[in-house]
């Protein structure tokens, strides 16, 4: 068949390198990063980090071709920054979001099931408090809130 192996779309040749950078002669402050092996996924995400950075003019990803595993991210920053550390802020910052989403699922994943699913029939809003912030799990009717404070192990209705 024509089809390119799976592992084609998440492993770096030998000798190529996951990110390359190439600045725009034609703009001010504008490069484009190269990023192998990477899809829709990781472009838009990065997209839309790099529009929350108020320095950021312009920011934009292209995947030249389906079947070639490479994303072009380009970024044109105002005179007071450059397209790397746009680029590398805004990978910092989808760190740091990432570990807080890890924070919460293993929050989550800590209580038994059964827990989520009979304060859900009642229709109660759920929220943890861990010592990184405030979990919620909303649900459509809204009869009460509960508290669990993770560094306690305690439960709170308020």
């Amino acid at each position: 068949m024509n089809v390119p192996d799976r592992y084609e779309r998440f492993v770096v040749p030998e000798g190529a390198k996951k990110v390359s950078y190439e600045r725009d002669t034609k703009i001010m402050n504008a490069a484009t990063f190269i990023l192998e092996r990477e899809d829709h996924t990781i472009g838009n995400i990065l997209r839309m980090q790099l529009h929350r950075d108020d320095n950021v003019l312009f920011a934009g990803y292209q995947l030249p071709h389906p079947l070639k595993y490479r994303i072009l991210v380009r970024i044109q920053t105002a005179s007071q920054s450059s397209p790397m550390q746009a680029y590398n802020q805004a990978i910092n910052d989808l760190d740091k979001e990432l570990d807080v989403l890890k924070y919460e699922l293993e929050v989550m994943l800590s209580l038994p099931l059964d827990f989520f699913f009979s304060l859900s029939a009642i229709g109660v809003r759920v929220r943890f408090q861990g010592s990184r912030g405030p979990i919620s799990f909303p649900s459509k009717k809204t009869k009460g809130k509960f508290e669990f404070n993770n560094d306690e192990l305690g439960m709170e209705c308020q």
